[in-house]
């Protein structure tokens, strides 16, 4: 990965029809991994529901973005709510090579910059790693002003609470 003065250089872009094929791939990836906290396992073509990526690339109070790493995929993100009083942060997902070397930090906080205000982003208690990047995440953004709660899973009465983590975001400032 190519370095920066923070670390890895990481490029974010909304993501367009020509790049739904590598964001389909990298969602295989991350629904693998979130499969380990779901107990979920593919359908029998090998591939996962993927009803949030269709809806993050066609309705228009989404935007889906695309995490590089120079020439090379290293994630993605897809924000919901641009239009409503809360942003939420649906899906994040950054490949298992790039992480722990500060991308996914830096990707959230230039996503929060373009969409400034109120921010949501949910995650699983099981799921150490999403426990203590999100928390870390809240707060570089936001300080100790963030809040932290369990929230029931909509139609899901036998899964475990997700856990909603709650900031405001400022604008981007350009020196």
């Amino acid at each position: 990965m190519p370095d920066g003065p923070d670390g890895p250089d990481v490029s974010l872009s909304v993501a367009g029809v020509a790049d739904l094929p590598v964001v389909e791939r990298l969602w295989l990836m991350f629904r693998h991994d979130m499969s380990e906290f779901h107990g979920l396992l593919p359908r029998a073509d090998g591939t996962f529901r993927g009803d949030r990526l269709r809806t993050a690339f066609s309705e228009p109070d989404w935007v889906p973005y695309l995490l590089t790493s120079g020439d090379s995929p290293a994630g993605f993100a897809f924000v919901r709510g641009l239009t409503g009083p809360t942003r939420v942060l649906n899906s994040f997902f950054v490949v298992r090579g790039a992480r722990r070397t500060g991308i996914g930090l830096r990707a959230v906080r230039e996503i929060t910059a373009r969409h400034p205000g109120p921010w949501s982003v949910a995650f699983q208690d099981a799921n150490s790693a999403a426990v203590r990047f999100w928390r870390r995440v809240a707060t570089e953004i936001a300080d100790d002003a963030w809040t932290e709660e369990r929230r029931a899973v909509p139609g899901r009465p036998e899964a475990p609470p997700d856990v909603w983590i709650s900031f405001h975001a400022r604008a981007a400032t350009h020196d």
